[in-house]
């Protein structure tokens, strides 16, 4: 981004010199010796990953990540978390070294170089007022979603020229225009949360739910509402408008979903994982919205839930999933057929390899995890499989 606010790329050679293997902290490459036999991987924090940012940008709260077919890791963090605590050189006449605001979109290698760097607010009609996903198709375009009132879904090419629109955006304005409607309206009335998408079948899934209790499908082609269901597969017809009753861990599983449904992910056979980040749990379903299982991610959790972000391991029967807790500052690692936790990254801190609200963990070919952090947290890191 320069002085004008355009929107630039950068290529890896060109921005920070060469592009390497990614390489942990005791200086042996990663690998995926922590994915082999012999219980769950154990891991370990890279402080080395991702290399110093040009520009005199400065990450901000880090909402979205997204692993690419080529190990690409895309970044999506919000510009306008941007404060007068780091706005030294921002300031006319700058006032210190550093920072100025950070292009939306970057994106690394396992590296830790920057390849890419785009994305400034309101550059494009519609550009989401909090950005909140990001992810990729297999030709490389790349989507954005943000999560408040009159937000959308957007895609752009990889290096951020704009493509098209997705539609189905709410109202902009809060207030009336944000009455739910039996849950049965195709309009994202608070934007998206998160989404995926399946190209066999041309579907793309949204986890509707900072104002909505649901998941919905589109063609992925045409834009059109196929489907759509709530907790336990419910109709959407049947899903409750009423502001829910806290999270009560000593209660029996709530009948619909907390605020926000904040993931969806489909796995390598064909099921559909959804975060009730407010019930602090997991459910699976068909593609085609049948329940079949829910298991719970600390559920004494209140003030926020800890089921924030779903992703897989790299082995072909995804063996275990790993699940950011933005409360208790970890990532949980599950097995994925049992949903029972046997590990967890990180604790709360602001230490390398702790956490402050981490918002979301993904990974990658390797199994390197990933994971970036809002609040005060605003950074990224990487941690590798180790034995």
């Amino acid at each position: 981004m320069n002085a004008n606010g355009r929107i630039l790329a950068f290529g890896c050679a060109a921005v920070l010199g060469l592009c390497g293997v990614s390489m942990m902290a005791t200086g042996q490459p990663a690998s995926t010796a922590g994915m082999s036999a012999g219980g769950p991987p154990k891991y370990k924090y890279d402080p080395s990953w991702p290399k110093e940012l040009p520009n005199k940008w400065t990450f901000e709260g880090i909402t979205g990540m997204y692993v690419d077919k080529y190990d690409v890791i895309w970044v999506l963090n919000r510009p306008r978390d941007f404060d007068d605590k780091e706005n030294a050189a921002a300031v006319v006449p700058p006032a210190g070294e550093c920072c100025v605001p950070p292009p939306a979109v970057m994106a690394f290698n396992p590296a830790g170089d920057l390849l890419h760097a785009w994305g400034v607010p309101n550059s494009v009609p519609g550009w989401p007022k909090s950005e909140h996903t990001i992810f990729t198709d297999r030709a490389g375009s790349v989507y954005i979603g943000g999560a408040q009132a009159g937000d959308g879904l957007m895609k752009f090419t990889a290096d951020g020229k704009f493509i098209s629109d997705f539609g189905h955006r709410g109202p902009a304005g809060e207030g009336a225009g944000q009455k739910q409607d039996n849950q049965q309206t195709d309009l994202l009335l608070r934007g998206v949360a998160a989404a995926t998408l399946d190209e066999d079948a041309h579907e793309l899934y949204i986890a509707d739910g900072y104002l909505n209790r649901r998941v919905i499908v589109f063609d992925s082609d045409t834009g059109k509402f196929k489907r759509g269901w709530g907790a336990y597969g419910k109709p959407l017809s049947e899903i409750d408008n009423n502001p829910q009753p806290p999270h009560d861990p000593k209660g029996p599983p709530a009948a619909q979903y907390k605020s926000p449904v904040h993931c969806v992910r489909i796995s390598n056979d064909g099921l559909l994982y959804v975060c009730d980040r407010g019930g602090d749990r997991i459910q699976v379903f068909t593609k085609q919205g049948r329940f079949l299982k829910e298991f719970f991610i600390a559920n004494e959790t209140l003030r926020g839930g800890a089921a924030g972000s779903v992703d897989f391991s790299p082995d072909p029967e995804q063996k275990y999933i790993f699940v950011a807790d933005i409360v208790n500052d970890v990532v949980w690692e599950l097995e994925r057929d049992t949903g029972k936790i046997v590990d967890k990254i990180g604790h709360a801190g602001h230490a390398g390899g702790q956490f402050h609200f981490v918002h979301v963990a993904t990974m990658d070919s390797k199994g390197n995890l990933y994971t970036g952090e809002v609040d005060s947290g605003k950074r990224v890191q990487k941690f590798v499989p180790v034995r």
